[in-house]
């Protein structure tokens, strides 16, 4: 079943999903926040590093599998397979959107 994901989290998604690096900084904000492995990443020169050092790291791909609205935030609960010790993981994403794009993203 399809998942009916905002447009600017879909787009992230598919973009991983063929490991397109600017496809996947296109939909965040140019002051976006990250939080991914204890990890804080600010602005779109960041967010690009922490794209390019993962996608580097893990080939990691997330696939969609539930979504829902928590508190002004879409959750996203994905599979996400790479190479990475335990894989593939189940990972919750929530995204904050601002303006029809991606202004924070917290992944665990």
């Amino acid at each position: 079943m399809a998942l009916n994901l905002p447009a600017p989290i879909a787009a992230y998604f598919e973009a991983k999903s063929r490991h397109d690096i600017d496809g996947m900084v296109a939909p965040f904000a140019e002051n976006a926040w990250v939080h991914d492995e204890h990890n804080d990443h600010r602005g779109h020169a960041a967010v690009r590093a922490w794209i390019e050092d993962t996608q580097r790291k893990y080939a990691d791909v997330a696939t969609p599998e539930e979504a829902s609205e928590e508190g002004g935030s879409v959750i996203v609960r994905a599979l996400v397979s790479g190479t990475f010790p335990g894989s593939p993981i189940r990972l919750n994403h929530r995204f904050t959107l601002v303006d029809g794009a991606i202004a924070e993203l917290a992944i665990g």
